[in-house]
């Protein structure tokens, strides 16, 4: 079977989406725009490892790398996520304390 870089991708997003669970609307469009940016960059590493350009170490090593910014990636959306929660949290509780401090002013 020859390599398809648009398949591995496709798998490479379905294992991200079956890690990452519940939390895949956050995270699917900076998944697939990391791996569209990525794209190029890893097509050249296999084609590099099947030419036998670079050796499996050379390989393992730049995956390595490539794992490494994946999972900064990742961590950036965790926290806008959590930045989003905390967002929300705080402007419910707003609310809440506005609508408190207005029904005491009434009374």
């Amino acid at each position: 079977m020859a390599f398809d870089i648009n398949e591995t991708l496709a798998q490479m997003l379905s294992a991200i989406q079956n890690s990452v669970g519940e939390n895949w609307p956050e995270a699917k469009s900076a998944m697939n725009d990391f791996l569209e940016r990525r794209k190029a960059r890893l097509q050249l590493l296999a084609e590099f490892l099947l030419q036998g350009l670079i050796t499996q170490e050379e390989f393992n090593s730049r995956l390595e790398d490539e794992k490494l910014l994946l999972d900064s990636e990742l961590h950036a959306v965790a926290i806008i996520t959590k930045s989003m929660a905390q967002q929300a949290a705080n402007a419910a509780i707003e609310v809440l304390q506005n609508a408190v401090i207005t029904a005491i002013k009434i009374l």
